[in-house]
């Protein structure tokens, strides 16, 4: 059997019904990219039974999303109330991860999902990364096609020796680029993978982690099979969940 892998969903609403959602390309990217089972998690927050889910799971990936982390979870006050927000999937993850790095369970993590990370273990973020001075604008053009959108838009240099680089390979790799919000100071105990050309984090890891974990600020998940920058990445993680069942598996 494969591992399972939850993937915490947004909540939106489509009509005048509210949901729990997850893109395709995310579900594909389990499937494809680390060959394990993907199981689409509730954003229940604190009515979310946590010990229940995490006995259950064999892994966790974090995905993008068009809304942020809200930030008074980093102690600073909402800058653009225009920008999407999403509460539940707030209360979900925050634990979920603190949760989840404890335990050594696999995570692997996108965009917001990066973002959440740093911000659950203690980080805070750039509201509006192309607001602050010496930064790019890493926003897409919402005026391109998707293509475009998640077309190649900079380089970024991966740290000689660490976890991301012996995945990979190489000193330096392109990558799409969507996202307005970014690290600013990061969380205790993680560790820089990769930073953009104009210095921005864009992959750690946790230090001395009992188990793998991987958060990239781009998008690999997009039209995967068709990268091996990233099917190296989810195969990694694959992998890595494939370890954890199989301690599960253990007698003791």
């Amino acid at each position: 059997m494969r591992p399972i892998v939850f993937v915490p969903a947004c909540t939106r609403d489509f009509g005048e019904h509210p949901y729990h959602a997850a893109q395709h390309k995310y579900v594909d990217a389990v499937v494809l990219g680390a060959d394990c089972a993907p199981l689409i998690l509730p954003s229940l927050g604190e009515a979310l039974d946590l010990e229940t889910m995490l006995a259950l799971c064999d892994g966790i990936m974090l995905t993008g999303s068009a809304s942020n982390v809200h930030p008074s979870y980093y102690s600073e006050e909402l800058l653009d109330p225009s920008l999407p927000q999403d509460p539940a999937r707030d209360q979900t993850t925050l634990p979920l991860i603190r949760a989840a790095v404890k335990r050594g369970i696999p995570i692997i993590a996108i965009c917001r999902g990066f973002q959440e990370m740093n911000v659950a273990l203690g980080g805070s973020l750039f509201q509006a990364v192309q607001a602050v001075p010496g930064h790019f604008d890493h926003r897409e053009n919402p005026e391109l096609g998707m293509d475009e959108q998640y077309g190649d838009a900079h380089k970024v240099q991966l740290v000689e020796g660490g976890m991301l680089h012996e995945i990979i390979g190489l000193p330096e790799i392109p990558v799409n680029s969507l996202h307005g919000q970014g690290v600013n100071e990061l969380a205790p105990g993680l560790v820089v993978e990769a930073t953009a050309e104009d210095g921005l984090v864009e992959a750690f890891s946790v230090k001395g982690a009992p188990g793998f974990t991987l958060a990239v600020q781009w998008h690999p998940e997009w039209r995967i099979v068709h990268n091996p920058h990233s099917m190296k990445m989810f195969g990694a993680f694959g992998a890595a969940c494939r370890a954890y069942r199989s301690t599960k598996r253990t007698p003791t």
